[in-house]
């Protein structure tokens, strides 16, 4: 029903949300203690323009790291205030609206959605979803057909100078991470001959071959990692899809061809320490770049606004046609956001790390 005021105005939601309670240091890994479930009311009673919504899904994303300092080093990112609720990824259903474009029922989700079960906000604050863009796998906004997947896609397309018929190598490091599962994925569609993912487990680079088309995995963990990716890659590295940076990806540049290209997504190995963004390269990395005069530029999603609508058709339809398989790792209950949150920065997930928080 759209929204009665005197129905509603009676009633309080006893509702439960996530505070960020303690700042950590910028040299120092996330823990649960960070993190703080509360119990509180939500008064349904409605101003114009305004809905409430029910929490179906919330995303923990590893950028959520730099907002738990002082200073983001970000300009479009804001940090989490203390004391405040938390807010990211977020997908859920409209349960009464005052909102003229929004009716109850309707699917909406925003990237800054707070950690509670219930919520009352102005809606158009949010974007409405077809669920049918999904094929009705809502916790797919998230991912595949949301911002990771446009990160994967628009990465490739823009950066990645991806050409069919080259024999291009392309290897994607954080591979089995809700970014680089997608990414090895449309590397392939998109005509590279060979897709090498860098992950931290047999598990997870069982997954990358066997489910998600890669030719092959490498698991950093086990090993010499340069011979090994020497072995998947006799040809060498053209293009190089980096989310994690560090000693991994100094090994993968290095094996770089000259003329090659360096996506710069991410650098998750890095966001628990006190270096700048992008952290700096050692002296023998900016050699093998300059030397072999290959481009290197920091890649954001958000610098593609104009490319977001096609982006997300195309991935749609890349799932919906299975062409894309989507891996999901699903914590269950707001409670364990922490959790979700903890175990993602360590790796814990295979593909996109989401915590469902209601039917």
């Amino acid at each position: 029903m759209q929204y009665t005021s005197k129905l509603l105005a009676k009633y309080k939601y006893y509702i439960r949300n996530v505070l960020f309670f303690l700042r950590q240091g910028k040299n120092s890994h996330p823990v649960l203690d960070n993190f703080r479930v509360e119990k509180t009311t939500l008064s349904p009673d409605l101003k114009e323009d305004e809905v409430l919504v029910k929490t179906l899904f919330l995303s923990v994303d590893p950028y959520m790291r730099c907002r738990m300092n002082d200073d983001t080093a970000a300009d479009y990112l804001l940090p989490w205030r203390l004391g405040e609720c938390a807010d990211g990824g977020g997908v859920g259903v409209v349960e009464a609206s005052r909102n003229e474009v929004l009716a109850t029922g309707d699917i909406v989700t925003s990237f800054n959605w707070h950690w509670q079960t219930r919520n009352v906000i102005n809606g158009y604050l949010l974007r409405k979803i077809d669920p049918r863009m999904v094929d009705g796998h809502l916790s797919y906004v998230l991912g595949a057909v949301g911002m990771p997947g446009l990160t994967a896609f628009l990465g490739v397309r823009e950066k990645g100078h991806v050409t069919p018929g080259a024999n291009q190598t392309m290897v994607i490091s954080g591979a089995a991470g809700a970014c680089g599962s997608l990414a090895g994925q449309i590397a392939r569609l998109d005509g590279c001959e060979k897709v090498i993912g860098i992950c931290g487990t047999d598990k997870k680079c069982q997954a990358l071959v066997s489910e998600l088309g890669f030719t092959a995995a490498v698991n950093y963990k086990k090993g010499d990692i340069s011979a090994a990716l020497r072995e998947s890659c006799p040809r060498g590295v053209d293009v190089y899809f980096d989310n994690v940076g560090g000693p991994i990806s100094d090994t993968v540049i290095s094996q770089m061809n000259s003329g090659g290209h360096v996506i710069l997504c991410g650098q998750i190995s890095q966001y628990n320490k006190d270096v700048p963004y992008p952290p700096p390269l050692s002296k023998e990395t900016q050699e093998d770049l300059c030397s072999k005069n290959i481009t290197r530029e920091r890649f954001m999603v958000l610098n593609y606004m104009d490319k977001h609508e096609e982006g997300l058709l195309q991935l749609s339809q890349w799932v919906k046609t299975g062409q894309i398989k989507v891996l999901e790792t699903v914590t269950n209950g707001i409670e364990n956001m922490g959790v979700a949150f903890c175990s993602m920065m360590m790796g814990g997930n295979t593909g996109k790390q989401i915590v469902k928080i209601s039917d």
